[in-house]
């Protein structure tokens, strides 16, 4: 499994922020990697809603369906597979004076063969993180 996390700050309310990261659409926005990301049934984005995500990475497009599973008034967890991974994304808010702290962190599970190339994935993933980190906040700010 791989494991990446990234703190930032940024100048907009706790529930603002989080209300945007509610709606994994937004990741279009947000996630460099993301191409394109789809809602897959209407409604309200509450805890069930579902996208499809296509990303590109190293160089090969690749697509996901997410749910979200959690939907709490400082956190959202979202769970995304197909045949050879599961991601989980988890981001947390907290006030912090007049910012608030977004905390992302991205789990992959790979399977089957993928395990044997989760290794020598990392280092791909580390520079992904870094540029979530670096562009969330410009786009929160822009809000």
């Amino acid at each position: 499994m791989i494991s990446v996390e990234r703190s930032m700050a940024v100048g907009r309310p706790c529930a603002e922020v989080l209300r945007y990261l509610a709606d994994f659409g937004n990741t279009v926005e947000w996630d460099p990697g993301t191409e394109a990301c789809v809602r897959l049934d209407p409604g309200p984005v509450v805890a069930g809603a579902r996208w499809r995500n296509t990303s590109r990475f190293r160089g090969r497009q690749t697509q996901l369906e997410y749910r979200l599973e959690e939907y709490r008034p400082d956190q959202v967890v979202f769970v995304g597979h197909n045949r050879t991974v599961t991601a989980t994304d988890r981001i947390t808010t907290r006030a912090s004076a007049d910012r608030t702290l977004v905390v992302y962190r991205a789990s992959l599970r790979f399977h089957g063969l993928a395990r044997l190339a989760a290794p020598f994935l990392r280092a791909e993933f580390e520079r992904l993180a870094d540029a979530v980190a670096e562009q969330l906040p410009r786009v929160l700010a822009q809000r």
